[in-house]
């Protein structure tokens, strides 16, 4: 099949998912809002289609008035569009079989106008829970799901119970990840430390100073080393990190713990690799491929319950999930892995076992076509009507 895929930007949770196509046999054309700052194109390069002239003149003025504002950057997300023709020559020339699209956004939408004609299977794809607490069915929101594909795929299954929602045309595609090192192969708690890894931006909502604070409480304790690697792009990234660098200067904890920011793939791996424990301390967080790169090097969690990833982590079996933001929580999941090492390898490999069986591109495949039948289905009750 030739498939099309819109989004912000080549993430890294994309990257096992154009392996599996490439090596299915299937074309892909990834076309992304704008570049990141450290990509892995060993696979597919994506076509940059960035924004309109018009959007960008709008952008510069609002980023203008809007300095100090650290999300004032997020308005691309939101609010950014590009142009329709760019996009209907990059799909005339690709000609895809389906097109799958990332997030409610404005960008979406004119992409998804942009080729209504075309007649093209469109399905869109978000991180928001299968299960959600409530379906908006306002008008608004009416208005945009109408100028959206009908059938929604996430990764994020949330929590099923009686006062929870699901979308009659939504379906939960598990992240793809293949397995990288079995706990068996994994050379564990190397120089006799215990080496945690924490993986995301540096940015407020990543608690990584709350993290920072935790370890210099349990130093003392345990003989463990802290490695936090992570994007530092922007000027608020910058100042973020600047902020960390202080704190462990201040409070002596330079043999405790090592920032790194912007590394390559490879470099990643090493670290996945190399560490005993993972803990993504952050909120707010819709969803995160790290904690499942983790598992797949048999490398044990510890995330918040409110994660939208908390959904692969299974609590006490490959690691540990926390009240959301309770640095109380966090500090006791931490000290309970960290008491057990024997624990640490048999969540490892409990949780690689995971990876193995629910996390496949196979499994990802066959809800694409689950996807494609379903829109087959509407598009044939739209007939009938």
């Amino acid at each position: 099949m030739r498939f099309l895929y819109v989004a912000p930007r080549y993430h890294t949770n994309q990257i096992p998912i154009m392996k599996g196509l490439t090596e299915n046999g299937d074309s892909v054309c990834f076309v992304s809002h704008y570049q990141g700052t450290v990509e892995d194109y060993s696979y597919v390069k994506p076509v940059i289609a960035g924004y309109s002239s018009l959007f960008l003149l709008e952008n510069a003025i609002y980023l203008k008035l809007h300095k100090k504002n650290s999300h004032a950057g997020d308005m691309k997300l939101k609010f950014g569009f590009p142009s329709a023709r760019r996009i209907r020559h990059i799909v005339r020339d690709f000609k895809p079989e389906v097109m799958i699209i990332r997030e409610r956004s404005v960008y979406s939408i004119v992409v998804c106008q942009a080729c209504r004609h075309m007649k093209i299977p469109m399905i869109l794809y978000n991180q928001s829970p299968l299960w959600e607490n409530e379906i908006k069915k306002d008008f608004p929101h009416r208005v945009v799901k109408k100028l959206l594909p009908a059938v929604r795929i996430t990764p994020v299954l949330g929590k099923q119970d009686v006062n929870k929602e699901k979308e009659d045309n939504a379906f939960f595609v598990p992240f793809v990840m293949e397995p990288r090192l079995s706990s068996e192969d994994k050379t564990w708690f190397q120089q006799g430390m215990i080496h945690i890894l924490c993986v995301g931006k540096y940015e407020k909502r990543k608690n990584i100073a709350m993290l920072l604070e935790i370890i210099d409480e349990i130093r003392d304790h345990f003989p463990i080393k802290l490695t936090v690697a992570g994007e530092c792009s922007s000027e608020f990234h910058k100042a973020y990190y600047k902020e960390q660098q202080i704190y462990i200067q201040e409070h002596h904890l330079e043999q405790h713990v090592t920032l790194l920011k912007n590394l390559k793939r490879s470099e990643m791996d090493e670290l996945y690799a190399g560490a005993d424990l993972f803990v993504i301390p952050s909120t707010a967080e819709p969803a995160s491929i790290s904690q499942l790169e983790a598992m797949a090097f048999s490398t044990p969690v510890i995330c918040s319950d409110q994660n939208g990833s908390a959904c692969y982590v299974k609590h006490g079996v490959t690691g540990y999930l926390f009240r959301d933001n309770d640095r109380i929580a966090l500090k006791e999941a931490l000290e309970n892995a960290l008491e057990d090492r024997e624990g640490l390898q048999q969540m490892g490999k409990m949780g690689y076992n995971e990876i193995k069986e629910h996390c496949s591109f196979q499994e990802y495949y066959r809800g694409i076509q689950k996807c494609l039948q379903r829109i087959g289905e509407l598009e044939k009750g739209k007939k009938i009507i």
